[in-house]
Formats: structure tokens, sequence, C-alpha cells
């Protein structure tokens, strides 16, 4: 039998996860039976292969294995603070994890600048 881990999200509830599969895959599968309670969105889901960066998260505690991850959404520095891709790693114990929002790339931060300069000031 595959060995089993919990991944618990911070302040929303609990997922199943297997050793090879993928921690936002478990949490999908967690959030359709009602098991993600508090979320306060659905859960944030993109390409499910480590570019997009929807699926940020930080890993509170626990050991995982990850995959390749796109470095426009988490640089190394981040890595080391444990921000990862759900959908990039694989537990090898139980994971506790807060969600993170997902970082602007050079063109949406453009778009939000010149969003906020057309703004007429209060």
């Amino acid at each position: 039998m595959s060995q089993r881990f919990t991944i618990v999200v911070e302040g929303s509830g609990s997922a199943d996860c297997g050793a090879g599969e993928r921690v936002l895959v478990a949490l999908e599968r967690a959030q359709g039976f009602g098991r993600l309670k508090n979320l306060p969105c659905r859960l944030p889901v993109g390409c499910r292969r480590g570019g997009c960066g929807i699926c940020r998260a930080r890993v509170v505690e626990g050991r995982y294995r990850r995959d390749v991850m796109s470095r426009a959404h988490v640089d190394v520095e981040e890595e080391a603070d444990g921000i990862v891709l759900a959908c990039a790693i694989y537990p090898e114990s139980d994971l506790v994890l807060r969600l993170e929002p997902k970082r602007l790339g050079k063109a949406e931060r453009k778009i939000e600048i010149a969003a906020a300069i057309a703004l007429p000031a209060p």
C-alpha cells in the first residue's frame, strides 16, 4: 500500500495525499469533498505544472520533494523561505501549508501601476 500523508491548510482543513501525488491534486479532491471549508474562495488552480504561479503556498511544516517551478513565480530566496507551487510538490511527510497570493509578473505590475496612475486622487 502506498504511503499517505496529511496536508493541512492553515485555518481551512486538511487533505489526504499519497507520496507520489502532487499536493494540489489532493487539495482539489479535498475541496470537492468539503474538507477544505474555510477557504475564502475556490482553491486557486491554473496550469497544474509549475508555470503560472496561481497555486503559491508556504510550507510551514514538513518535508516535500519538488518538481520544476517557474522562477518567475518562485525565486531562489522565496523557495528557501518555504514558498512553493502546490502543483509542483510531493509530500515526504505530513505538511502544513499557508496559501500565498500570486506574485505579479512584470506585465501585470505595469498594468497595476498604469491603473493607479490613471485613477484620480481622492
